[in-house]
């Protein structure tokens, strides 16, 4: 018996079901439920709450989450031989757990949510950034989703909490900076996944915040394109290809273009991204 329920330990549940974790899917499956546990707290309570988690493979995070006490939880998986060991999950919280085949990419997260939603997952890591700069960008802001608990390789993790100056600072950094506050809730070693992958792994916690109204994060996204598309150039050259007179995008800032996109304060992106439609105009 688990220590969270009354279903089999997972290695148990990955054997009967012959859940080898394939590469090409980005899976790395978790065996401990007092771990699984653990990421399902870091959010806090989950009473009443509906948990969409991404790619749920032997249902060890899904348990957890149930077992925790989440209202309802939405697992969306793209690989058919996860569905049995879902379908057992399902059977032991009754009423409670919905499981969607499909792939993850392609979802319209917005018409999952219910009611106070948060998303939890242990995502496949070739898909990880991809997935969490879609919920970054959404419109409107503040999104659907209360908060993100996530799994990353550590390197992805540095980036989302990275600040002005630090060394994983870029793009992912001024996104997440802005419009959330993103920390880093602990370390998950190696050895804590089946298969063990290359790298240690980390859980963040992201959680919305809200931003000015009339700012249209693309054009937040155009400027931080440009400025990071020439790591540790000076931003006067890097600006260059929006097409826009570089001084008065720089004067709109207050920088003097010497400075690295890497220094800059996300306020300074911000800033050039309101001077861009204006000077679009006068050209």
């Amino acid at each position: 018996m688990s220590q969270i329920d009354n279903l089999p330990p997972l290695r148990e549940v990955i054997n009967a079901h012959g859940l080898r974790a394939k590469k090409e899917l980005g899976q790395n499956f978790l065996l401990d439920l007092n771990l699984t546990a653990r990421i399902a707290r870091v959010g806090g309570s989950l009473e009443g709450v509906r948990v969409i988690e991404v790619g749920p493979g032997p249902g060890g995070l899904t348990r957890a989450l149930l077992a925790e006490g989440a209202r309802e939880v939405i697992a969306i998986e793209r690989d058919a031989r996860a569905l049995p060991a879902l379908a057992e999950v399902s059977d032991a919280y009754p009423g409670r757990l919905t499981v969607i085949g499909g792939d993850a990419m392609e979802m319209d997260y917005r018409l999952l949510a219910d009611g106070p939603t948060r998303i939890v997952a242990n995502l496949p890591y070739n898909i990880g950034t991809q997935l969490l700069t879609g919920w970054l960008t959404m419109e409107p802001w503040p999104p659907f989703f209360e908060s993100l608990t996530l799994m990353f390789q550590r390197e992805v993790a540095e980036r989302i909490v990275a600040r002005p100056g630090d060394n994983h600072y870029g793009r992912l950094g001024v996104l997440a900076g802005w419009r959330t506050d993103a920390r880093i809730a602990f370390n998950v070693g190696k050895q804590a996944f089946v298969p063990p992958p290359s790298v240690t792994s980390a859980v963040v916690h992201i959680v919305p915040k809200p931003v000015e109204e009339g700012l249209p994060v693309r054009l937040v996204e155009q400027v931080t394109r440009a400025a990071f598309g020439q790591r540790r150039k000076m931003v006067r050259q890097s600006l260059k290809s929006l097409g826009v007179p570089v001084e008065a995008l720089l004067a709109a800032a207050d920088l003097k273009g010497d400075e690295r996109a890497e220094t800059l304060p996300i306020e300074a992106f911000l800033a050039m991204a309101r001077a861009l439609p204006g000077l679009r105009a006068e050209g």
